[in-house]
Protein backbone atom coordinates (compact mmCIF):
# COMPACT_ATOMS: atom_id res chain seq x y z
CA UNK A 1 0.00 0.00 0.00
CA UNK A 2 2.84 2.39 0.91
CA UNK A 3 4.57 1.61 -2.39
CA UNK A 4 1.31 2.33 -4.25
CA UNK A 5 1.02 5.72 -2.47
CA UNK A 6 4.58 6.57 -3.50
CA UNK A 7 3.74 5.77 -7.12
CA UNK A 8 0.68 8.05 -6.95
CA UNK A 9 2.77 10.84 -5.42
CA UNK A 10 5.46 10.49 -8.10
CA UNK A 11 2.86 10.46 -10.85
CA UNK A 12 1.18 13.58 -9.47
CA UNK A 13 4.52 15.37 -9.10
CA UNK A 14 5.54 14.50 -12.64
CA UNK A 15 2.14 15.60 -13.88
CA UNK A 16 2.48 19.03 -12.27
CA UNK A 17 6.06 19.46 -13.47
CA UNK A 18 5.00 18.57 -16.98
CA UNK A 19 2.41 21.34 -17.07
CA UNK A 20 3.22 24.27 -19.31
CA UNK A 21 1.81 27.66 -18.33
CA UNK A 22 -0.65 28.86 -20.95
CA UNK A 23 1.24 31.14 -23.39
CA UNK A 24 -1.50 33.79 -23.28
CA UNK A 25 -1.22 33.95 -19.48
CA UNK A 26 2.54 34.51 -19.90
CA UNK A 27 1.86 37.38 -22.32
CA UNK A 28 -0.57 38.96 -19.86
CA UNK A 29 2.00 38.63 -17.07
CA UNK A 30 4.73 40.21 -19.19
CA UNK A 31 2.51 43.15 -20.14
CA UNK A 32 1.48 43.82 -16.55
CA UNK A 33 5.08 43.39 -15.42
CA UNK A 34 6.05 46.33 -17.63
CA UNK A 35 4.36 48.69 -15.13
CA UNK A 36 6.74 49.85 -12.41
CA UNK A 37 4.44 52.34 -10.73
CA UNK A 38 1.21 54.26 -11.18
CA UNK A 39 -0.96 56.71 -9.27
CA UNK A 40 -4.61 57.47 -9.84
CA UNK A 41 -7.65 59.33 -8.55
CA UNK A 42 -10.35 56.83 -7.70
CA UNK A 43 -14.12 57.22 -7.63
CA UNK A 44 -15.97 54.41 -5.91
CA UNK A 45 -19.65 53.59 -6.41
CA UNK A 46 -21.33 51.06 -4.11
CA UNK A 47 -24.34 49.08 -5.36
CA UNK A 48 -25.77 47.09 -2.45
CA UNK A 49 -29.54 46.64 -2.15
CA UNK A 50 -29.81 47.50 1.56
CA UNK A 51 -27.29 50.37 1.62
CA UNK A 52 -27.63 53.84 0.15
CA UNK A 53 -24.21 55.46 0.20
CA UNK A 54 -22.83 58.40 -1.81
CA UNK A 55 -19.91 57.88 -4.13
CA UNK A 56 -16.55 57.94 -2.36
CA UNK A 57 -13.22 59.29 -3.56
CA UNK A 58 -9.65 58.25 -2.88
CA UNK A 59 -6.14 58.36 -4.27
CA UNK A 60 -4.16 55.19 -4.88
CA UNK A 61 -0.48 54.56 -5.50
CA UNK A 62 0.80 51.26 -6.87
CA UNK A 63 4.46 50.30 -6.78
CA UNK A 64 5.62 46.94 -8.09
CA UNK A 65 6.22 44.34 -5.37
CA UNK A 66 4.66 46.57 -2.70
CA UNK A 67 1.18 46.81 -1.17
CA UNK A 68 -1.10 49.25 -2.98
CA UNK A 69 -1.60 52.43 -0.92
CA UNK A 70 -5.05 54.02 -0.59
CA UNK A 71 -5.56 57.53 0.81
CA UNK A 72 -9.04 58.88 1.53
CA UNK A 73 -10.67 61.41 3.86
CA UNK A 74 -13.68 59.16 4.22
CA UNK A 75 -14.44 55.47 4.71
CA UNK A 76 -13.80 53.59 1.48
CA UNK A 77 -15.11 50.03 1.10
CA UNK A 78 -12.90 48.20 -1.36
CA UNK A 79 -12.69 44.39 -1.61
CA UNK A 80 -9.04 43.37 -1.78
CA UNK A 81 -9.48 41.81 -5.22
CA UNK A 82 -10.82 45.09 -6.55
CA UNK A 83 -7.51 46.90 -6.09
CA UNK A 84 -5.40 44.08 -7.51
CA UNK A 85 -5.03 45.90 -10.83
CA UNK A 86 -1.71 44.17 -11.49
CA UNK A 87 -3.26 40.74 -10.72
CA UNK A 88 -0.36 40.01 -8.39
CA UNK A 89 -2.49 37.73 -6.23
CA UNK A 90 -3.17 35.42 -9.18
CA UNK A 91 0.49 35.11 -10.12
CA UNK A 92 2.17 35.46 -6.71
CA UNK A 93 2.70 31.74 -6.11
CA UNK A 94 3.43 28.81 -8.49
CA UNK A 95 0.40 27.64 -10.43
CA UNK A 96 -0.78 25.47 -13.27
CA UNK A 97 -3.25 26.42 -16.00
CA UNK A 98 -6.00 24.60 -17.86
CA UNK A 99 -7.22 25.76 -21.27
CA UNK A 100 -11.05 25.73 -21.22
CA UNK A 101 -11.64 26.90 -24.78
CA UNK A 102 -13.46 30.11 -25.65
CA UNK A 103 -16.46 32.03 -24.31
CA UNK A 104 -18.39 34.88 -25.86
CA UNK A 105 -19.01 38.28 -24.28
CA UNK A 106 -20.75 41.10 -26.18
CA UNK A 107 -20.35 39.31 -29.52
CA UNK A 108 -16.62 38.79 -29.02
CA UNK A 109 -14.78 35.58 -28.14
CA UNK A 110 -12.33 35.40 -25.26
CA UNK A 111 -10.07 32.58 -24.16
CA UNK A 112 -11.09 30.91 -20.89
CA UNK A 113 -8.25 29.64 -18.70
CA UNK A 114 -8.30 28.16 -15.20
CA UNK A 115 -5.48 29.17 -12.87
CA UNK A 116 -4.86 26.66 -10.08
CA UNK A 117 -2.22 27.49 -7.45
CA UNK A 118 0.11 24.67 -6.40
CA UNK A 119 1.31 26.42 -3.24
CA UNK A 120 -0.84 26.34 -0.08
CA UNK A 121 0.13 29.94 0.68
CA UNK A 122 -2.11 31.19 -2.13
CA UNK A 123 -5.33 32.75 -0.82
CA UNK A 124 -7.49 31.30 -3.60
CA UNK A 125 -8.23 27.75 -4.73
CA UNK A 126 -9.03 28.40 -8.39
CA UNK A 127 -9.56 31.34 -10.73
CA UNK A 128 -11.27 31.32 -14.10
CA UNK A 129 -10.07 34.15 -16.33
CA UNK A 130 -11.22 35.43 -19.70
CA UNK A 131 -8.34 36.67 -21.84
CA UNK A 132 -8.49 39.16 -24.67
CA UNK A 133 -5.81 37.46 -26.74
CA UNK A 134 -5.65 40.32 -29.25
CA UNK A 135 -4.57 42.80 -26.58
CA UNK A 136 -2.96 40.43 -24.05
CA UNK A 137 -5.11 41.35 -21.08
CA UNK A 138 -7.67 39.79 -18.75
CA UNK A 139 -11.15 41.25 -19.02
CA UNK A 140 -12.92 39.06 -16.46
CA UNK A 141 -11.92 36.79 -13.58
CA UNK A 142 -13.96 34.66 -11.21
CA UNK A 143 -11.87 34.01 -8.11
CA UNK A 144 -12.77 31.44 -5.47
CA UNK A 145 -10.90 32.44 -2.32
CA UNK A 146 -10.28 30.30 0.74
CA UNK A 147 -11.66 32.78 3.27
CA UNK A 148 -13.54 35.59 1.53
CA UNK A 149 -15.95 33.69 -0.69
CA UNK A 150 -15.98 34.25 -4.43
CA UNK A 151 -15.44 37.41 -6.47
CA UNK A 152 -16.37 38.22 -10.03
CA UNK A 153 -14.08 40.96 -11.34
CA UNK A 154 -14.73 42.66 -14.68
CA UNK A 155 -12.18 45.03 -16.16
CA UNK A 156 -13.23 47.70 -18.64
CA UNK A 157 -10.65 49.47 -20.83
CA UNK A 158 -11.00 52.75 -22.69
CA UNK A 159 -8.85 51.74 -25.67
CA UNK A 160 -7.16 48.61 -27.12
CA UNK A 161 -3.66 49.76 -26.20
CA UNK A 162 -4.47 50.32 -22.51
CA UNK A 163 -2.67 48.06 -20.06
CA UNK A 164 -4.59 49.35 -17.03
CA UNK A 165 -8.40 49.34 -16.81
CA UNK A 166 -10.50 52.50 -16.76
CA UNK A 167 -13.10 50.81 -14.59
CA UNK A 168 -13.18 47.69 -12.44
CA UNK A 169 -16.49 46.10 -11.50
CA UNK A 170 -16.34 43.78 -8.46
CA UNK A 171 -19.25 41.50 -7.54
CA UNK A 172 -18.90 39.80 -4.16
CA UNK A 173 -20.66 38.05 -1.28
CA UNK A 174 -21.64 40.54 1.43
CA UNK A 175 -21.37 38.16 4.39
CA UNK A 176 -17.78 37.20 3.62
CA UNK A 177 -16.30 40.70 3.80
CA UNK A 178 -17.84 41.66 7.19
CA UNK A 179 -18.83 45.22 6.34
CA UNK A 180 -18.29 47.55 9.32
CA UNK A 181 -21.58 49.40 8.86
CA UNK A 182 -21.01 51.90 11.68
CA UNK A 183 -17.97 53.25 9.84
CA UNK A 184 -19.71 54.00 6.56
CA UNK A 185 -20.18 57.69 7.25
CA UNK A 186 -23.05 59.96 8.21
CA UNK A 187 -24.45 60.09 4.67
CA UNK A 188 -25.05 56.34 4.46
CA UNK A 189 -28.52 54.94 5.10
CA UNK A 190 -29.09 51.25 5.79
CA UNK A 191 -32.23 49.14 5.50
CA UNK A 192 -31.65 47.08 8.64
CA UNK A 193 -34.56 44.74 7.87
CA UNK A 194 -32.96 43.67 4.58
CA UNK A 195 -29.52 43.57 6.18
CA UNK A 196 -30.67 41.18 8.94
CA UNK A 197 -32.73 38.95 6.64
CA UNK A 198 -31.55 35.42 5.98
CA UNK A 199 -31.45 35.82 2.20
CA UNK A 200 -28.17 35.58 0.32
CA UNK A 201 -26.70 39.06 -0.07
CA UNK A 202 -24.41 40.17 -2.85
CA UNK A 203 -23.01 43.54 -3.79
CA UNK A 204 -21.25 45.29 -6.62
CA UNK A 205 -18.61 47.98 -6.41
CA UNK A 206 -17.51 50.08 -9.36
CA UNK A 207 -13.99 51.53 -9.24
CA UNK A 208 -13.40 54.35 -11.73
CA UNK A 209 -9.75 55.28 -12.30
CA UNK A 210 -8.28 58.54 -13.56
CA UNK A 211 -4.57 57.90 -13.91
CA UNK A 212 -2.29 60.78 -13.01
CA UNK A 213 1.01 58.99 -13.59
CA UNK A 214 2.10 55.67 -15.10
CA UNK A 215 5.75 54.60 -15.14
CA UNK A 216 6.78 51.68 -17.36
CA UNK A 217 9.88 49.53 -17.20
CA UNK A 218 12.75 51.11 -19.10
Amino acid sequence: MARFSIYIFLFYTCFLNAQVIDPNIIKVQERLDSIEKFSADLELEVAISFINIPNKFAKIVYTKNEDTKVVSDDFVLIPKKGLDVSLNQLFKYPFITVDRGFEERNDKEYKLVNIIPTDKKADFSIASVLIDIENDRIIESEINTKKDGSYLVKMHFDKPSSVLPKQIEVQFEIERIRIPLKYMGKEATIDKKKYKSGEVKTGTIFLNFTYTDIIYKA
